[in-house]
């Protein structure tokens, strides 16, 4: 069993890779990985996680209260989020907040992530949502995220950014990741006059692939909310799912948000 100071360190080096790939800027985002039932390990507030060291994170209990902490260091004002996962995620081990750049490009035009563009995000991640805008550090993220967490490893924040979750803190990275990965590759593939999307019957096989290899997590290969419905998959539901994924899908609607972020990128004059 690997134990506290490791994770510790392991914390801190995640940090330091969501630093050093703009997921973050100045003290931005948040870790946790959870102990056991009653304790969690988590960064603090108000410091840069690419400049982090062992002595800088906090443990927690699941209400979010102090277990111990150094002086000078609280928990993230975020932990609210982090346990309402943990609470109704039993099989999660870590939660990982970033603001990647084009994740969260999509979040703040209101655009999920449920186009099937390429088998790696299929298989992976299936759907990301966007959970409706909450403000930080109440309950109203945790709210918001809630109704999405029996169903996906990874949520969009209206406005705000990117949550995963996993069952470690490497995997949890790695949905991190792959939301930023899938969400440029959409972004680009619009620029390029609109991505061409994989077919109904090649996201099913997707699909098959990864109950085949029995693939932990929430995913809609098996618990769609809309296939629960007897209906379309998010990946086919051609914007029907707007109450279950988040925002509109249409096509217009798409192409005017995406030349304004453009615009406010400053990838075109």
């Amino acid at each position: 069993m690997v134990n506290e100071f490791e994770i510790k360190k392991q914390i801190c080096e995640i940090g330091k890779r969501i630093y050093n790939q703009g997921m973050v800027a100045a003290n931005d985002g948040n870790i946790s990985v959870k102990l056991n039932d009653h304790e969690f390990l988590c960064t603090p507030t108000g410091v840069s996680k690419g400049f982090m060291t062992p002595e800088y994170i906090c443990k927690v209990d699941e209400n979010g209260n102090v277990i111990q902490a150094n002086p000078g260091f609280k928990p993230s004002s975020e932990i609210k989020m982090h346990m309402r996962v943990y609470k109704e995620r039993p099989d999660v081990q870590s939660v990982v907040h970033a603001h990647p750049i084009y994740a969260t490009s999509f979040a703040i035009a209101g655009i999920p992530l449920t186009q099937p563009i390429m088998p790696e995000a299929v298989i992976a991640l299936g759907c990301v949502p966007i959970a409706e805008y909450g403000t930080p550090s109440t309950h109203e993220i945790p709210d918001a995220v809630s109704k999405y967490l029996q169903h996906f490893d990874a949520v969009l924040l209206a406005n705000h950014g990117a949550l995963t979750f996993s069952d470690s803190l490497v995997n949890a990275y790695h949905k991190m990741e792959s939301v930023e990965f899938y969400a440029k590759l959409l972004f680009n593939a619009k620029l390029l006059g609109g991505p061409k999307e994989l077919s109904e019957a090649q996201v099913e096989r997707l699909y098959e692939i990864r109950r085949q290899f029995g693939l932990k997590g929430k995913h809609p290969a098996n618990v769609c909310v809309n296939n629960k419905d007897g209906k379309a998959s998010c990946h086919s539901c051609g914007g029907n799912c707007k109450g279950n994924c988040g925002g509109e899908t249409d096509a217009d609607v798409v192409a005017e948000i995406t030349r304004r972020v453009i615009e406010q990128l400053g990838l075109k004059k």
